[in-house]
């Protein structure tokens, strides 16, 4: 437990950035799901228009401390394969 105050602010600031970064992981994996159907679908246009707003969203994470840029830039160098795959 903390003792001091700047270590009972800390551990106040921490709990409010945990919530916050779950809420943005967890907007990450539900567009990552939908990218996903949208594959399985077999719809093209439907899943550009999903891989447009999944890179959309991670590179807004990315700016965040949330996510390293390497993992955004990653996740969609991948997604953009398997777009690339399904469309060839």
């Amino acid at each position: 437990m903390a003792h001091s105050l700047s270590a009972k602010k800390r551990v106040r600031q921490n709990t409010k950035k945990r919530v916050i970064n779950r809420a943005r992981k967890s907007v990450i994996k539900t567009q990552l799901k939908d990218f996903d159907e949208a594959l399985k679908g077999g719809d093209k246009k439907i899943a550009a228009e999903q891989y447009k707003k999944l890179v959309k969203k991670v590179d807004k994470l990315s700016v965040t401390n949330t996510m390293h840029k390497n993992k955004a830039a990653r996740i969609k160098s991948r997604m953009a394969k398997r777009l690339a795959k399904q469309k060839g």
